[in-house]
């Protein structure tokens, strides 16, 4: 244990760069996205996030949205713990059979009027899973989807950009 330290003393704490997105994009981003939350979900947008069997690759970039740099809180958007409490789903990964009941309870659970985010790649697609004996697939196989954020995995300012769009086309 005292190599390792005397190791870390030597050599210091090694971070990586921040990401290399400009703070005014992300600051134009925010702001329009506060603008729309406040005019049609009343101050504050509340997602919960469901992981239906993905590779945890979106879900490390939707916790990116929650780090200090991103810190999308500061614009109304908050993650919450109940699906009674979400005003949209924000769902991950392709839809294994194992979670296929589990996803449509949460959606169930989730108040009217309810929206979903599918996330990724294999959210919107079933990505390399497709439909198999494991796997429903995309989302919109298991439950109704209203927008699609894609890539692999999608990077914080892309799942704002989806937000933006997303809550640019609800008619509440």
């Amino acid at each position: 244990m005292f190599r390792i330290l005397e190791q870390s003393l030597r050599t210091g704490v090694v971070t990586e760069t921040p990401p290399d997105c400009g703070d005014a994009e992300l600051e134009r981003l925010g702001i329009e996205l506060r603008r729309l939350i406040d005019v049609r979900f009343g101050r504050s947008l509340a997602i919960r996030q469901v992981d239906a069997g993905s590779c945890n690759g979106c879900e490390l970039e939707i916790h990116a949205l929650n780090n200090p740099y991103h810190d999308v809180e500061r614009f109304g958007v908050h993650f919450v713990a109940s699906p009674r409490h979400a005003d949209a789903l924000l769902v991950t990964g392709p839809v294994s059979r194992h979670m296929e009941t589990a996803l449509r309870r949460t959606w169930r659970a989730t108040p009217a009027p309810k929206f979903v985010i599918a996330a990724g790649e294999c959210a919107c697609t079933g990505g390399e899973f497709g439909v198999s004996y494991a796997s429903c697939g995309a989302v919109e196989n298991v439950i109704p989807v209203d927008v699609k954020i894609p890539g692999c995995p999608p990077a914080p300012l892309d799942l704002l950009k989806g937000l933006l769009g997303f809550i640019a086309s609800v008619r509440v």
